[in-house]
């Protein structure tokens, strides 16, 4: 079941109801995770760039498209080497700034995951 995003703000994220504080990935099976934003502050000292370790944290076998909210700003991105893997293992990655990349979540179809920053 792919769940619902109804709502964003600077720092918020609400799904199926429940709001969330933090950065969040959301997986083919709908479960809601918090997003490991860790394993690319390491490398690049922000987790305003997703690493290549963070792209194989996110990436599930059989997503055939990832949704990246950005942030309310749109200042997250991703690296040329996260990017360079999902397009190996098939997966289409579209980014943009969280609340256009909600819209295009609840547009989606198919095997769709998606990681959102919640702020800048």
């Amino acid at each position: 079941m792919k769940p619902k995003i109804s709502h964003t703000e600077f720092g918020l994220i609400t799904v199926e109801g429940e709001t969330f504080d933090f950065d969040i990935l959301i997986r083919l099976d709908g479960q809601v995770k918090k997003r490991k934003k860790k394993l690319s502050k390491e490398v690049y000292g922000t987790s305003h760039i997703v690493s290549l370790a963070e792209a194989k944290d996110l990436y599930q076998k059989g997503a055939d498209q990832l949704v990246v909210g950005s942030g309310q700003s749109g200042m997250l991105r991703c690296s040329d080497e996260a990017l360079s893997y999902l397009q190996e293992k098939g997966c289409r990655v579209d980014v943009m700034p969280t609340p256009m990349a909600i819209q295009a979540w609840n547009a989606a179809k198919g095997a769709v995951i998606a990681m959102f920053h919640v702020t800048c």
